[in-house]
């Protein structure tokens, strides 16, 4: 049987040890928070991929 020894005295290796042991994963959950885009805003991708596939069809017709 171990001798308690209080996590302050413990080494700085053994503490990290025991905080491994205790962290736990998200499993399948993702924490990040998600929303939805604003359609109100400006969104440079949207005009550009719109822009491009029209100049790309006149130049080869």
């Amino acid at each position: 049987m171990e001798k308690f020894v209080p996590f302050e005295k413990l080494s700085k290796k053994r503490q990290k040890e025991l905080n491994k042991t205790k962290r736990n994963t998200w499993g399948m959950i993702n924490p990040v928070t998600r929303r939805e885009k604003n359609p109100k805003a400006y969104d440079r991708n949207k005009l550009r991929s719109g822009k491009f596939e029209t100049e790309f069809i006149f130049f080869f017709r």
